[in-house]
């Protein structure tokens, strides 16, 4: 797993780079586990646009993951690893010993042949899922639930891991990749190991185009804009945008949006200032 600096044949080519794929196993998915992905480029039922740029990009099929991994005490094979236009970390294809195949997160150091299973007595081994008050403290987890039995709602995205913290009777703490540490149910599962693919965060994309692919669309800037467009356009001369805002007038770019009272009590330290 790594990257290729691509050569320098085009003003596009300079300084782009790509995966090299040398983890993966397989090229083409499980059919038996993938569906239709239809696009609706942002739109809702209405065919009015509900997020902006969005657009385009490249026709793909969507794997079915297992996020809740409750086929419990039976051991899995790590058929083939995997390739996933849907997310930016590897898939695992397993083989359970009853014949059944599904697909999970691959965490680093997953490799074919390799034993996974989702059991309480499970080795602390990555790919394995536990409760996470079956777990020792200082675990590094991935694949984490917030609701016990919804399936993984955190660190699901390429090189993200998560450390359980502390146990404390019903609740733990775990701290998360933003530097928040966050009170979770102990009987939620969670994932053992960290996620692959984690040089992902450091891939240039070189062109317009290859975002297009991805299928977002160009984006203006709100001060190249008519005052009747954005907030932030207009004026004689360029204007230096000392307060960002939205086209429709809200703050953005650092202004906090969060408003969940309800579960302002399990945050235990907020997440931490870039």
């Amino acid at each position: 797993m790594g990257m290729r600096v691509l050569k320098p044949i085009s003003p596009g080519r300079r300084n782009m780079t790509v995966n090299d794929f040398n983890d993966i196993t397989k090229s083409s998915p499980e059919k038996s586990l993938t569906t239709a992905l239809r696009k609706k480029s942002a739109r809702n039922n209405y065919g009015r646009i509900t997020m902006r740029h969005h657009g385009g990009g490249h026709k793909r099929r969507f794997r079915i993951i297992d996020f809740k991994r409750t086929k419990l005490d039976m051991p899995a094979t790590v058929a083939s690893i995997e390739y996933d236009p849907n997310r930016t970390c590897r898939i695992a294809l397993i083989h359970y010993q009853d014949g059944e195949k599904a697909y999970i997160l691959a965490p680093l150091g997953l490799s074919v042949g390799d034993k996974v299973i989702a059991s309480e007595s499970a080795d602390i081994k990555p790919g394995n899922s536990k409760m996470l008050k079956d777990m020792p403290t200082g675990t590094t987890i991935h694949n984490v639930e917030l609701k016990p039995g919804k399936g993984a709602q955190l660190c699901r995205g390429a090189g993200t891991q998560a450390t359980l913290v502390a146990k404390l009777g019903q609740y733990c703490q775990v701290k998360l990749p933003s530097g928040e540490v966050r009170q979770i149910l102990s009987v939620c599962r969670a994932s053992i190991g960290q996620l692959g693919n984690a040089e992902h965060e450091n891939m240039k994309i070189g062109k317009a185009g290859r975002k297009r692919w991805m299928g977002k669309r160009p984006t203006v800037r709100g001060m190249c804009q008519n005052p009747i467009d954005h907030p932030g356009g207009g004026g004689e001369g360029r204007g230096k945008g000392h307060h960002p805002m939205t086209p429709w007038g809200k703050p953005c770019k650092g202004h906090k949006t969060r408003n969940n009272k309800r579960t302002d009590g399990m945050i235990i330290k907020r997440r931490s200032k870039k």
